[in-house]
């Protein structure tokens, strides 16, 4: 199997080796998972959309393109959630360890008090490192940017232009202090 496409209804857990683990969190779309040779999900394109009964939508899509048996390394996503939309396009790093860790890790993570499941993932991500490189993209407060990061996941530019109209181009060191900043305001 190379391709999976799938109703919401039926739409599959993820794939390893031929081998499929649950996956909760996609009850609610519809799509098509592309797969390697080996049987392992290579990413997808996933999207699904509803009106609640109050009337609030919520609506999502979703690209992206796994690094070989771990996660995505490049994503396109867009929704709504009520009145708050999003666009954005990420460029990731991934650790190098394999993605059939993280999900076992899901399964006992997500067993637990949720009090405790910020430290368990905390202590998970110690030795193992998924790092955001490029986001760019609107935000639910309407606001657009750009930011690139290091490969410790600081970031270390940042471009963007508020809702209000603002601009500012801004340099950070490793610490996050902007070092230098360029406004679109006049001086």
């Amino acid at each position: 199997m190379r391709l999976t496409i799938s109703n919401r209804a039926n739409f599959p857990g993820g794939w390893i080796h031929k081998k499929e683990s649950p996956r909760p969190d996609r009850r609610d779309a519809a799509g098509m998972l592309f797969m390697s040779e080996e049987g392992s999900e290579q990413g997808g394109l996933i999207w699904g959309a509803s009106q609640l009964p109050d009337g609030t939508i919520e609506n999502h899509g979703h690209l992206s393109l796994d690094q070989h048996e771990e996660k995505q390394v490049f994503a396109v996503d867009a929704g709504q959630e009520g009145n708050d939309k999003f666009s954005r396009i990420t460029i990731a790093d991934q650790g190098d360890y394999p993605i059939e860790e993280k999900r076992k890790a899901e399964e006992r993570i997500g067993k637990l008090p949720a009090e405790k499941q910020g430290a368990a993932w905390g202590e998970f991500f110690a030795t193992r490192r998924d790092v955001k490189r490029l986001v760019v993209g609107r935000a639910p407060d309407g606001s657009v940017g750009l930011s690139l990061r290091d490969r410790k996941g600081k970031v270390r530019v940042r471009l963007e232009v508020q809702s209000d109209g603002k601009s500012a181009l801004q340099f950070l060191d490793d610490s996050g202090k902007v070092v230098s900043e360029l406004t679109g305001q006049k001086r």
